[in-house]
């Protein structure tokens, strides 16, 4: 296979720049799905991986069925050649991944917080949306109390009755301010996840993946050390490994050096409404999608789409 030429990490203005893995021999179906999906255009792929320019939505992101990971390109160019070159330079060359071109490191970045804010916003405004009555209840607190103590007085017989009601109301009020303590800690993860980056207090990780000759040289654990470094040192980010607001992804091999973002910590290819484990996600979409099949498995409380119905 041909070398991998440079690519930018965002698309042009009218969108940015994805990629997501696949089973091998998947590709074919990821290709087909992002532009019947996503609309997506300039999609090519190389072995493992597709690649292509969409709007970033997650709403129509999270669709995608045939994709195992999906992640917001920062870069993708020519594999790195080891056979001529000492340790030293090689840390050299990787760390210009990041010094050679941090512009596209920082529009990857505003583009992974906009996409963090409008989904926040949209969950927001789908639970009150959902929950319209408990949102009205703190507002008519109030004047629920008054009339109730006023037909208390009035009428002595119905206290019972009226100490019942309130106890319901009380019990929705507590339900109400659960909820609105969730929605305040969701928001204040996602602002903080969204103005670290320009406080210089972003945490991060790296995961690395190398294989063919890289890793002959270099264990992923020594690349992921060399590119934490020079991003401690660009940007002024801070290293976490277990609870990062960033993961940073990177896969070098003897085709092609590529990093990204992942747009999900869970796998598109993990299905909540899966229970027991069988067959691969991704291949049974695929194998469901080439029989053409049309009915709709229908289990307790959960509805699951057909290749038909989701593309």
């Amino acid at each position: 296979m041909a070398a991998v030429p440079r690519d930018a990490g965002s698309g042009p203005a009218a969108g940015a720049r994805f990629f997501c893995t696949a089973g091998r021999g998947l590709e074919p179906f990821v290709m087909r799905e992002v532009r019947a999906r996503l609309a997506a255009t300039q999609v090519e792929y190389i072995s493992g991986k597709v690649f292509f320019t969409t709007c970033p939505d997650l709403n129509r992101l999270k669709k995608l069925k045939s994709a195992e990971r999906l992640f917001l390109l920062i870069k993708k160019q020519f594999p790195f050649d080891v056979s001529s070159v000492s340790k030293g330079r090689m840390c050299n060359e990787m760390q210009r991944l990041i010094s050679d071109d941090p512009e596209s490191w920082l529009n990857a970045i505003s583009i992974w917080k906009n996409l963090l804010e409008l989904d926040a916003k949209k969950e927001k405004l789908s639970q009150r949306d959902a929950n319209p009555l408990k949102r009205n209840m703190g507002e008519n607190d109030i004047i629920i109390a008054k009339k109730s103590k006023t037909e208390i007085q009035e009428n002595r017989e119905c206290q019972l009755e009226k100490q019942m009601e309130e106890e319901i109301l009380e019990q929705g009020n507590v339900i109400t301010e659960r909820e609105e303590v969730q929605e305040e800690e969701s928001e204040k993860d996602v602002a903080k996840a969204v103005v670290a980056h320009n406080q210089g207090d972003l945490t991060f990780r790296v995961s690395c993946r190398c294989s063919g000759a890289v890793a002959k040289t270099f264990t992923a654990q020594e690349i992921g050390r060399v590119i934490g470094i020079a991003l401690m040192k660009q940007f002024g980010w801070k290293a976490d490994l277990r609870n990062p607001n960033l993961e940073i992804f990177i896969h070098l091999n003897d085709v092609y050096s590529v990093v990204g973002i992942p747009v999900f910590r869970v796998p598109l290819a993990s299905r909540a409404y899966i229970r027991t484990a069988g067959l691969r996600s991704t291949i049974a979409w695929a194998m469901a999608s080439l029989a053409e099949i049309k009915f709709v498995l229908r289990g307790p409380g959960v509805n699951v789409p057909t290749s038909r119905e989701v593309a």
